[in-house]
C-alpha cells in the first residue's frame, strides 16, 4: 500500500512539472477605449478553481470571463485544457503591463500593450448606429515598400451574420490581407461599440500618387424588440451599407544611391542567420556539413526576398537544396523569410575560408541605406582516415610501392574492352540493316502461265462457275484488281457482267453462257502503265529496311 501511495505521489508531481500555465493576448497595439482579450491556458488536469484576476483591477477594467475546455487525443493520448478568455479593457494609455497571473503553483509571464491616443471621429459617424473608419501606418513609402491599411467597422446596434465587405482591389499595387478579421469593443462618448478590424498589407509597384479606393460593408441590423430565430423568411431588420474613404498614398522612386547592381529591399528591419550541422568544427574530408542561412525582413514579403549572395572557395563542393520561402503577420504587418540550405563537402583536409555574405537593403524606418552582413568563416578541414585509407599507397608483392593510379589498369582495360565490344554490335547492327529482313523465296504456288492457261480452259468449257474461280486466281496475280481492270476497259467490264448474269441469275440462262466474249476481253487486255501484266516469278515481300 505504501508502495502504491508512492506511486501516486510521483505520477502526480510529474503531471505538475509537465503542466503549464500560459498567457497571450489577440493583439499588442490598441487605442484608448478598446478592448483586448487575454487567453490564459492551462493543461494541468490536478487544478480547479479559475485564476486570481486581482492584479488586473489596478490597471484594466474586467468586461468579460467565459470559461473553454478542450479534449484532444493524439497517438492514443488524451490531453484536457482548459482555457479563460478574459475581454479587458486598459484604463489609461501608453504602455500598461499585464501583470503575472497565478493558477495554483503556475505562473504567467507578463504582457506590455502599447495604447495609444484615440483619434477623434467625426460627430456624425459617432452619432451612426455603424460607421467605417480606414487608416494608413504611412503616407509616404517607397515602391514595393509595404503600407498597412487598417478597416474598422463600427457598431452600437446588434447585427446578423450576414455582414459582407467588398475586396480590396488596387490598380498597380499588390495587397494580402493580414490574417482574419478581428472583433473587440470600444468606448466612445460613453457608447459601447463592437469593432470589426480588417488589416491589409499594401505593396505599390510604381511610384507617383496612389489611391486606396474606399470599401463598401454591408449587414442587416437587428430589429429593435427581438426576433424569433426559427422565423422561416427573410430576417427582419434594416439593410445597412457604410463605405470608408479614399485615401491617398504618395510612392517614392526608389534613392538615386541605392546601389544598381543590388536587388531593391526597402524593410522595416532585416537581418541574417545561419546555423551548421554538424558544427563547422567537426569538418572532415569527404564528410558532408549542412549549412542553413535564414534572412528574414520585416516589412516585406517572401516572393520579394532574393537569394543570397554566395561565393565558395574551390575545394568545396556545393549542393544547394529549394530555398523554403514562408511569411507571417504580426502587429507592424508582414515578416517574409528565405531559408537556403546547402551541402557543402570538402574534397580533403586544410583550411578553407568561407568569405562573408553582404545583404543591401534600405531601412524605411530611419530612410537611409544599410548593410547587413555575415562574418566569413575559416573551416578547419580534419583529415578523414577513411578517405585516406582508399587513396593509400599499397605495396606490391616484391615491395615496391604501388600508387592508386597503377591500381586503375584493370579498369582501363575493361572499359576498352567494353568499348570494342559495342562498336563491334554496332557495325554488325548496320551490316544488317541493309539486308532485306526476308529472305526472297521461290514461289510455291502455280504460275501466271498457268493460271491463264486454266481460265482459257474454262472458257472454251462455257463453265461459268469455274471460269470464276480460275478468273480470281488469275487476278490474284495481277499488279491490279479486277475491279480496276474491269474500270479502264470497257470489253472486259460487259463480259463480267454477262458472266455476274450468268451466275446470279434465276433463269435457265445460266447453262446457256459462252466464255468466248470473257476470254477475248482478257487477251485483249491492254498492260497497266509502268507495271507489267503478270508478276516476276518468285516475287517476295519488300525488305523491313528499304534503303
Amino acid at each position: 500500500m505504501k508502495r502504491l501511495i508512492c506511486l501516486i505521489l510521483l505520477s502526480l508531481v510529474a503531471l505538475q512539472a509537465e503542466a503549464s500555465f500560459t498567457a497571450s493576448v489577440d493583439r499588442t497595439r490598441l487605442s484608448e477605449g478598446e478592448s483586448v482579450d487575454l487567453t490564459l491556458e492551462s493543461d494541468d488536469p490536478t487544478l480547479f478553481g479559475k485564476p486570481d484576476l486581482a492584479p488586473l483591477d489596478a490597471q484594466f477594467q474586467v468586461l468579460a470571463t467565459r470559461q473553454v475546455n478542450h479534449l484532444t487525443t493524439f497517438n492514443g493520448k488524451s490531453q484536457a485544457t482548459t482555457r479563460w478568455i478574459i475581454t479587458l479593457q486598459p484604463r489609461q494609455s501608453g504602455t500598461v503591463s499585464i501583470p503575472a497571473l497565478h493558477l495554483g503553483n503556475g505562473e504567467t509571464q507578463p504582457i506590455s500593450l502599447e495604447v495609444l491616443k484615440a483619434d477623434g471621429e467625426a460627430a456624425a459617424q459617432q452619432l451612426s448606429p455603424v460607421f467605417m473608419d480606414a487608416s494608413v501606418d504611412h503616407e509616404q513609402v517607397y515602391v514595393q515598400a509595404q503600407a498597412v491599411l487598417t478597416l474598422r467597422i463600427y457598431h452600437s446596434v446588434s447585427l446578423y451574420d450576414d455582414s459582407n465587405l467588398s475586396p480590396l482591389q488596387i490598380t498597380d499595387a499588390r495587397v494580402e490581407q493580414l490574417g482574419q478579421p478581428r472583433t473587440y469593443e470600444k468606448e466612445i462618448n460613453g457608447v459601447r461599440h463592437g469593432v470589426i478590424e480588417v488589416r491589409y498589407a499594401i505593396f505599390p509597384q510604381r511610384s507617383g500618387e496612389l489611391t486606396i479606393p474606399g470599401q463598401s460593408f454591408t449587414a442587416t441590423q437587428v430589429a429593435r424588440g427581438g426576433s424569433d430565430p426559427q422565423t422561416l423568411g427573410s430576417r427582419p431588420g434594416k439593410l445597412v451599407k457604410v463605405t470608408s474613404p479614399d485615401i491617398p498614398l504618395q510612392v517614392k522612386a526608389k534613392p538615386a544611391d541605392y546601389p544598381a547592381n543590388a536587388p531593391w529591399l526597402p524593410a522595416r528591419s532585416l537581418s541574417l542567420s545561419e546555423s551548421w550541422t554538424p558544427q563547422p568544427e567537426q569538418a572532415k574530408a569527404g564528410e558532408s556539413l549542412t549549412r542553413n542561412l535564414m534572412l528574414r525582413a520585416e516589412g516585406l514579403s517572401s516572393a520579394q526576398l532574393p537569394p543570397l549572395p554566395q561565393t565558395l572557395p574551390a575545394g568545396l563542393r556545393h549542393y544547394p537544396d529549394q530555398a523554403q520561402l514562408a511569411q507571417q503577420a504580426d502587429d507592424q504587418g508582414v515578416v517574409g523569410s528565405r531559408e537556403e540550405r546547402d551541402a557543402l563537402v570538402p574534397d580533403q583536409a586544410g583550411q578553407l575560408v568561407l568569405p562573408a555574405i553582404d545583404v543591401v537593403w534600405w531601412n524605411t524606418q530611419e530612410d537611409r541605406l544599410e548593410h547587413t552582413n555575415l562574418p566569413g568563416r575559416t573551416l578547419t578541414v580534419a583529415a578523414n582516415p577513411e578517405l585516406d585509407a582508399q587513396n593509400a599507397v599499397a605495396p606490391a608483392a616484391d615491395g615496391t610501392p604501388v600508387d592508386g593510379y597503377s591500381l586503375l589498369w584493370p579498369w582501363q582495360l575493361a572499359t576498352l574492352l567494353l568499348s570494342l565490344t559495342t562498336l563491334l554490335g554496332f557495325g554488325l547492327w548496320w551490316r544488317a540493316r541493309q539486308l532485306p529482313a526476308v529472305a526472297r523465296a521461290a514461289s510455291t504456288g502455280p504460275s501466271s502461265r498457268t493460271l491463264q492457261d486454266e481460265l482459257r480452259r474454262t472458257c472454251q468449257a462455257n463453265d461459268p462457275h469455274a471460269t470464276r474461280q480460275a478468273l480470281d486466281a488469275w487476278a490474284r496475280q495481277q499488279p491490279e484488281t479486277l475491279a480496276d481492270m474491269a474500270a479502264r476497259f470497257v470489253p472486259l467490264s460487259d463480259a463480267l457482267d454477262g458472266l455476274n448474269g450468268a451466275l446470279y441469275s434465276d433463269s435457265e440462262g445460266g447453262n446457256n453462257w459462252q466464255g468466248e466474249e470473257l476470254w477475248r476481253a482478257i487477251r485483249a487486255l491492254p498492260p497497266l502503265e509502268g507495271a507489267s501484266t503478270a508478276p516476276q516469278e518468285g516475287a517476295s515481300l519488300p525488305p523491313l529496311y528499304p534503303r
